[in-house]
């Protein structure tokens, strides 16, 4: 159903079943896939492809203008998957031209009050951004991560799968996968064993990654450390994604916990 007072383009490409509330605006180069609803006051523009069963609450702003002094109106992308939330007052930036063009959000997330995910940002699944929780451009945040109200994350940082963030923290280093992070200024607290054993990671798994953790950051060389890893532990799939995570170029330093 969409409300008389709604404003779509007839060029936007709207599944029948898909509900718009009103006074919502949706532009000519919209796509949405059936079963989304989007609610009173929200404004969905550019060129942003939104998949099946989402949520869209009142005066979200979806697919604006990057905030990026280098955007002169260029052809971009956002995409949005399927079964997201979106609440109210979020805003969701396409990605700019030397971003690589696109801002990517996966399935399954819920993005609270206020978030905001800037240009060129990858957002995996089941993601969750609490109150108020920006996204910097070009900012990865993989699956399963959550990331607490009020904190920040830096343009060109990357949070690794399944990290867990606390509230009113200023992410400015790269988290690794599994880490748990903060304070004022992102310090490595330890793994999140709470999310890990939610996933059913046998307790043999777990065991192998925190001695590994132990072995990687027991002092601020980490390039040492790394080179001195085991190999019988370096052959446990988590701690392969985490060395990995950290072998990969990066723009950002990690965080550790002897972070300041």
């Amino acid at each position: 159903m969409i409300h008389q007072t709604a404003l779509i383009d007839p060029k936007a490409k709207i599944h029948s079943s898909v509900k718009v509330g009103p006074y919502s605006v949706i532009g000519a180069k919209v796509e949405i896939d059936k079963d989304t609803e989007v609610q009173s006051h929200v404004s969905i523009v550019g060129n942003t492809k939104i998949g099946k069963n989402n949520k869209i609450y009142p005066f979200a702003s979806i697919g604006n203008d990057p905030q990026d002094l280098k955007f002169q109106g260029e052809e971009t992308k956002l995409e949005i998957g399927n079964n997201n939330k979106i609440r109210e007052y979020v805003t969701i930036n396409p990605g700019t031209s030397g971003g690589g063009g696109i801002t990517k959000v996966g399935n399954n997330c819920l993005f609270m009050v206020s978030a905001h995910i800037a240009h060129d940002c990858y957002v995996g699944d089941n993601v969750i951004l609490a109150n108020n929780v920006p996204l910097g451009g070009h900012a990865q945040v993989e699956d399963n991560v959550i990331i607490g109200g009020n904190s920040a994350v830096q343009q060109f940082t990357r949070v690794g799968r399944s990290a867990m963030i606390g509230g009113m923290c200023g992410v400015v280093r790269d988290v690794i996968p599994y880490g748990i992070v903060h304070g004022n200024r992102s310090i490595l607290q330890g793994l999140n064993l709470i999310g890990l054993r939610r996933k059913n990671i046998p307790n043999q798994d777990i065991m192998i990654l925190l001695d590994a953790y132990k072995e990687i950051f027991k002092n601020e060389n980490l390039t040492e450390n790394l080179n001195n890893l085991s190999k019988g532990l370096r052959v446990n799939e988590l701690v392969n994604e985490v060395v990995s995570f950290l072998e990969k170029d990066k723009k950002r330093p990690i965080c550790t916990p002897f972070s300041k």
